[in-house]
């Protein structure tokens, strides 16, 4: 059997098992984002307008666009798994940076970098 690769969940388990985990966060930090910043930017930061309360959601898609079309490349070129453990240390910082967020700019700056994330 040597050479042979072995499919399925069962083998896979450890693997599979991160991967839920990290979409299921990666997930819920997006969904609580969505119901949580407005309401911050406009109760807690003063934002009054609306277009300014949606660039953090126009900056979050405009990145993980731009950066899914460049992934597959350098997945390829550097392998899978340094791209991805790039991506989850991106994300380190941004519980800190939107929990003390003193300006709008900040949380901006969060969504670009949820936005490089790769899940």
């Amino acid at each position: 059997m040597a050479g042979q690769h072995r499919q399925g969940i069962r083998e896979h388990l450890g693997q599979f098992s991160l991967h839920v985990l990290l979409v299921f966060a990666t997930g819920l930090t997006i969904g609580s984002e969505r119901t949580v910043v407005p309401v911050l930017g406009e109760e807690v930061l003063g934002v009054e307008s609306f277009l300014v309360i949606g660039s953090f959601v126009v900056s979050f898609g405009f990145v993980k666009a731009l950066l899914n079309l460049y992934a597959g490349k350098w997945g390829e070129e550097y392998g899978r798994k340094p791209v991805l453990v790039l991506g989850w240390l991106t994300a380190l910082p941004i519980p800190i940076i939107l929990i003390y967020a003193p300006s709008w700019s900040w949380i901006t700056v969060g969504n670009v970098l949820l936005g490089s994330t790769r899940r």
